[in-house]
């Protein structure tokens, strides 16, 4: 029962995704994170670049989900995605070509996040400066990155983007990720607080 219903909510999501609604690329990143990130770790050994093909793998598949077909498993679809950006990756290796990172962006891309505050943002603002920094702190550097450019420098996606040469999508997908993993930060220490 509880596996058919977490079915029809995953359906639910990816249509809200295609409708370009926030929550559901939020739901669809938590949901399917470790799963792809597991996958990475095993392929290359490395956190890291892990990490860095799981951004892109949801980068692309978050601007190709118009393309998905419901009758297929979205997990299945997205490893698959994950799987054909390290081979690339590794051909580009060999080949040892310099890949330029495209500027262009379509608009599917800008439907991913639009600039409306989420209810992240409005927390990570409520915490106090101090502190919101040594929770900062504690994300992987280039986590810390993306948080300080949107944030602190208030730099627009394009922006960012331009300033750490990478497409737009990959700095979207870094930024849900840094802040869905600053509120866990947060929520945390606000939990142990009250729990004194």
């Amino acid at each position: 029962m509880k596996e058919s219903k977490n079915v029809i909510s995953i359906q639910n999501h990816i249509k809200g995704a295609k409708e370009g609604k926030q929550i559901s690329f939020n739901f669809l990143l938590d949901t399917f994170w470790n799963d792809i990130y597991n996958f990475q770790l095993k392929r290359t050994n490395d956190e890291y670049e892990a990490e860095d093909i799981t951004i892109q793998s949801f980068s692309k598949a978050f601007d190709k989900i118009d393309t998905f077909k419901e009758e297929y498993n979205f997990k299945t679809w997205l490893t698959q995605i994950s799987k054909n950006i390290h081979i690339d990756l590794l051909r580009k290796k060999k080949s040892s070509i310099q890949s330029q990172t495209t500027t262009q962006v379509d608009d599917a891309v800008y439907k991913i996040i639009d600039d409306n505050p989420t209810p992240e943002d409005k927390l990570i603002t409520e915490q106090n400066l101090a502190r919101l920094l040594s929770y900062i702190k504690q994300l992987k550097p280039n986590y810390q990155k993306v948080i300080n450019l949107r944030y602190f420098q208030e730099l627009s996606y394009k922006e960012i983007a331009e300033y750490l040469n990478e497409p737009i999508n990959n700095v979207k997908v870094k930024l849900l990720r840094a802040r869905k993993l600053l509120l866990e930060i947060i929520t945390n220490n606000s939990e142990n607080k009250s729990s004194l």
